[in-house]
């Protein structure tokens, strides 16, 4: 099993990559344009500016161009999405649970951005032909 996992290892992080940036981009096109059942919020707002983070780090993710500092920045992104709009420093009724205040999504995306970030853009990856891997 071993010796197979680790054959199919870099296609399935780049399909990884790939997706996730790809769905995360989306989310952002929910914010911005009000595309696929989203709702276009007011320019220059603070989600609004949420949305064109995860637009255009989505999309470098999904390509893997400028990898690691988009995940980064996508994933400090999802962390103040949790801590501001779910959380909200609530401690009773277990309202820091991700599960109870409906920032699971957060949590997920900030975390998996996070191993990108620190993972690399793999060899499938507009950043490995350029050598900036």
């Amino acid at each position: 099993m071993r010796a197979l996992s680790s054959r199919f290892e870099p296609s399935t992080y780049a399909v990884f990559r790939m997706v996730l940036g790809a769905l995360f981009a989306c989310h952002g096109a929910q914010k911005v344009f009000g595309l696929m059942g989203g709702t276009s919020l007011p320019a220059g707002s603070q989600l609004w500016l949420g949305g064109l983070i995860e637009i255009s780090a989505g999309l470098l993710i999904a390509v893997g161009l400028f990898t690691r500092a988009a995940a980064f920045l996508a994933s400090g992104t999802m962390a103040v999405a949790y801590f501001q709009f779910h959380w909200r420093f609530a401690v009773t009724g277990g309202k820091w649970l991700p599960i109870v205040n409906q920032g699971e999504l957060a949590v997920v995306y900030c975390f998996a951005l996070l191993y990108i970030a620190t993972r690399g853009p793999g060899s499938a990856s507009l950043d490995h032909r350029r050598n900036l891997h």
